[in-house]
């Protein structure tokens, strides 16, 4: 895996040296071409953290790049690879850049097999719930991420995916069956947990409300024991006029039925006016091995463009923990 991100970093510098950067995001954003149906764009943020117990911290979060491809037919292409945590200021340690890490977030091919199936084959993001795959700073309103939707399941496969929609009522209804054909073997991503043996399925209801149902068969690859969980998911959304409320709920149970760990949040967005908004949610979070978690966050953001926001935030709750900070907040993430 690290041959590959090593290759796959150096085609990209290569195509950087010979292309112009055009605006291109995630695929219901702006984009723009510069060869054959070739995008290429990303995104970044950088923040600050300010903790209860007086440490601060500041950070450039990551550097993506999407590069995708498209000629209008059957097949296309998506990739997005990123720097993770490429520079950090810790108050008395000063800068560092010993944390970072290339991650290669998403790299496959679609193929349109008829009106209402698609397949896609690669490394894609788990489409468990509704912030997995749409967690792009720019696109989510706070800069903290609930536990819930990082410490339960994959956040991304190697493997297939079947995808859909079709008509229903005057909704729409959408699918996806996926199933892990190679195992993620690189280590180096952080705190994050290795798993392997990843299969699920997702239903969503689209519409004035969206409602999504997901189920998961994964195994947790520690160093010492690995671990079969299945998994149910349950997540909504409603936007009128500015306004949005989401929730997201998952329960995790072993093989013998029993509590697997679980966690759940909601979250409230109400507008302020002039592009500013406000937010607030709760979250709990439990899993056997590191015990439970309950969050609070109260914050604001201002939509400067439709392609750069700032966050503030205060996020509360219990103990501090490494992968789920306290304290304010401030972060910017701009599109480009």
């Amino acid at each position: 895996m690290r041959n590959m991100h090593l290759l796959i970093a150096v085609s990209v510098a290569f195509a950087l040296g010979i292309c112009k950067i055009a605006v291109a995001e995630e695929p219901d954003l702006n984009e723009a071409s510069f060869i054959d149906g070739f995008k290429l764009g990303g995104y970044t943020s950088a923040g600050i953290n300010l903790h209860p117990g007086g440490k601060t911290d500041a950070k450039l979060n990551e550097l993506s790049l999407f590069v995708t491809w498209d000629n209008g037919g059957r097949l296309r292409f998506f990739s997005e690879i990123e720097i993770e945590k490429p520079l950090t200021w810790r108050s008395g340690d000063g800068f560092t850049g010993k944390d970072s890490y290339l991650d290669i977030e998403r790299f496959y091919l679609d193929f349109n097999l008829s009106e209402k199936l698609n397949l896609r084959t690669g490394r894609f993001l788990t489409p468990t719930g509704r912030w997995n795959v749409m967690h792009a700073a720019p696109l989510v309103w706070t800069w903290s991420r609930p536990l819930v939707t990082s410490r339960m399941f994959p956040e991304a496969v190697n493997g297939v995916m079947f995808y859909g929609a079709a008509p229903f009522s005057d909704k729409a209804f959408e699918y996806k069956l996926f199933i892990e054909a190679m195992q993620e073997r690189s280590r180096d991503r952080g705190d994050s947990i290795p798993y392997k043996d990843t299969k699920g399925m997702r239903f969503e209801i689209t519409g004035k409300f969206n409602w999504g149902l997901s189920l998961l068969d994964t195994v947790e690859d520690l160093d010492l024991v690995s671990t079969r969980y299945r998994m149910v998911g349950l997540d909504f959304m409603v936007q009128h006029k500015g306004w949005e409320l989401s929730a997201e709920a998952l329960q995790r149970y072993y093989t013998n039925g029993n509590d697997g760990g679980s966690g759940a949040y909601v979250q409230a967005v109400a507008p302020l006016g002039n592009q500013w908004f406000a937010i607030g949610r709760l979250e709990n979070f439990q899993r056997p091995a590191e015990g439970s978690s309950e969050r609070w966050v109260l914050g604001t953001a201002w939509r400067v463009t439709p392609s750069q926001v700032l966050k503030l935030e205060y996020v509360g709750g219990d103990r501090e923990r490494v992968e789920s900070p306290k304290g304010v907040m401030a972060s910017f993430a701009i599109l480009f």
